[in-house]
């Protein structure tokens, strides 16, 4: 059982953004029996990014771990749901890492190697 509880952790949650100040969401990291780290991403209310001001192309969603080392986890798409209007998007993927910090950048590309846009959303490190 203590093994469970402490393969979990808390949600990391979004700080309020000025460049998408209707955003918001959450980072949920659990560690699995192989000792890599699921990370979920949720977020409602990102505006699509062609919409920011400069318009951009892509949000790519990049972490950093313990040892000051950044990667990138993915690009996310908002979309809307069937009976909603909300915009929300996901990620889900598995590190060998724990993250200490989340962030979203808006990009010009989704091929950027490394963040060069705006900080969107972030978590606290």
């Amino acid at each position: 059982m203590l093994a469970v509880l402490s393969s979990c952790s808390p949600k990391m949650q979004f700080q309020n953004s000025s460049i998408v100040p209707g955003a918001s969401g959450n980072v949920t990291v659990k560690q699995d029996k192989n000792k890599n780290y699921t990370i979920h991403l949720d977020v409602v209310n990102l505006a699509p990014p062609d919409k920011l001001d400069p318009p951009q192309n892509a949000y790519l969603v990049w972490m950093e771990s313990d040892n000051n080392s950044l990667k990138k986890l993915g690009q996310i798409t908002t979309s809307t749901g069937l009976f909603s209007k909300t915009f929300k998007a996901d990620l889900t993927v598995v590190e060998t890492v724990k993250p200490d910090r989340v962030f979203i950048t808006a990009e010009r590309s989704s091929d950027t190697q490394y963040p060069d846009g705006p900080v969107v959303l972030t978590t606290k490190r």
